[in-house]
């Protein structure tokens, strides 16, 4: 079954989701023969290497209805593809520098009818509109992704969780963290505590916000 892996973490999803997650395989598969958004070799592991791993966020942050993200250097859609299927009342902004890689984010979103999500090809200093959170996946050293996030964020929070940066990273965190400038609270969250699939072992989100 193509989502018992998702289904192992995320027992409650309902049927909505479901079958929104069950259709990006043969989407992206489509595409990726068109515009290569996602490794070749990677595509075996499509579940686990990006759908689990988007939706790892879920795992430690719930958001609240109207809760505005911006997926920053979103490439192919993820996280932000699979999480706006999670969140359905939650506002996501999809950017990234590379156009071809938005057109294969706008065709998922039309084909899925995702309502929730809206995808521009742009870089983090061109928006004029600010959110409560700024994710971010594979894309900048942490003090980068800060230099680009900050001056998009929201200054009133309406998450117990104020309003900052959730960047997915992977290995040794120790130089990014000592390069954050020491205003800014940092905090890391290894995704094994909650997924114990081997890829996580390695895995981290880390939360700043100033």
């Amino acid at each position: 079954m193509v989502l018992q892996i998702i289904d192992k973490y995320f027992p409650r999803l309902n049927e909505a989701q479901r079958t929104k997650l069950i259709a990006l395989l043969p989407v992206y598969t489509e595409w990726n023969q068109k515009i290569n958004v996602i490794s070749r070799k990677d595509m075996e592991f499509f579940y686990v290497h990006h759908v689990l791993h988007s939706l790892s966020l879920a795992l430690f942050v719930q958001w609240p209805k109207g809760t505005k993200i911006l997926d920053l250097g979103c490439g192919g859609g993820f996280p932000g593809i699979p999480l706006a299927i999670f969140f359905p009342e939650v506002e996501f902004t999809l950017i990234d520098g590379t156009a071809k890689k938005i057109k294969v984010v706008n065709a998922v979103i039309e084909e899925l009818q995702l309502d929730n999500v809206q995808a521009f090809h742009s870089r983090a200093e061109e928006l004029k509109l600010k959110y409560h959170f700024v994710i971010s996946r594979a894309v900048a050293p942490l003090h980068q992704l800060l230099e680009w996030s900050n001056p998009l964020l929201l200054s009133k929070s309406i998450h117990a969780l104020p309003n900052g940066l959730i960047a997915y990273k992977g290995g040794d965190l120790k130089e990014e963290l000592n390069n954050i400038p020491s205003h800014y609270f940092a905090e890391s969250w290894p995704i094994r505590e909650k997924i114990s699939e081997e890829y996580f072992e390695t895995k981290y989100l880390v939360y700043v916000s100033s």
